[in-house]
């Protein structure tokens, strides 16, 4: 965690998640302590995180927030952000072919609004992604089967693998739990990650679809390595600071 000084709430707040994806735990006192700012400025922090679904409160700090959540929680998370993603990445779907989504939020906010196509297959493991596209016209959409993830609403499991490599995709469109520049993507669950991995076999490219709170962070499960995604995009602008760590890598938008 930075000690150098007073820092800007962006970036103390990266220094909390990081202690989190470390540690598990953080104490407001010790974390006052080590960023050299007040109590309160700590608690606001931990509030505004707390908010964006980031971490829990507890007595006297915060623990890091484990574990699959629900859609609907998802969806409230940066939703600006996300909007911003959406947006940048509804210029990589074609007008036909086949696409591959996650069950992930951010990309459900692309397939919620992608507009008519001209023939596009359009394939997830998320029965709320699929609800979202199935009335866009000209989409034909398809919801891979298998077992229902309860917390999530994602379907994972042997069939859902089997499902998801049952078609030849353009591009698959995925986010993740974090973004590390040496691990690269990762997640909280396994059998998200095996579902992601039979798309993205089965894809001529994978687009990963991260808002900015991702970076630097690591979950449990490995998802892509940097060498296997085509595009990382973000709602930052691609000249921003932050992403030098992941310039060079991958194509930034």
């Amino acid at each position: 965690m930075a000690t150098n000084g007073t820092v800007r709430a962006t970036e103390r707040r990266a220094a909390i998640l990081a202690s989190l994806s470390r540690d598990g735990a953080v104490q407001i006192d010790e974390v006052a302590t080590a960023l050299d700012v007040s109590s309160m400025t700590v608690r606001r922090d931990f509030d505004e995180l707390e908010a964006d679904g980031l971490l829990r409160r507890v007595r006297g700090g915060a623990v890091a927030v484990n574990g699959p959540q629900p859609f609907g929680d998802r969806q409230r998370v940066n939703a600006r952000a996300k909007r911003v993603i959406a947006a940048k990445s509804a210029e990589l779907v074609p007008s036909s072919g086949a696409i591959a989504v996650d069950a992930s939020s951010t990309t459900g906010t692309l397939v919620g609004d992608i507009g008519p196509r001209d023939g596009l297959t359009v394939a997830t493991n998320s029965y709320d992604n699929f609800a979202a596209v199935r009335a866009t016209p000209g989409v034909n959409p398809i919801l891979i089967g298998g077992e229902a993830e309860k917390t999530t609403g994602s379907f994972v499991g042997m069939i859902a693998c089997e499902g998801a490599a049952s078609l030849l995709y353009t591009r698959f469109f995925t986010s993740a739990t974090g973004v590390d520049p040496t691990h690269g993507s990762s997640e909280v669950s396994l059998g998200e990650v095996q579902v992601k991995h039979a798309f993205g076999e089965h894809a001529r490219s994978i687009v990963l679809c991260v808002d900015s709170s991702k970076l630097g962070r690591t979950s449990v499960a490995h998802g892509f390595a940097f060498d296997a995604i085509s595009v990382m995009i973000t709602e930052l602008d691609p000249t921003d600071a932050r992403l030098d760590e992941y310039r060079g890598m991958v194509e930034l938008r």
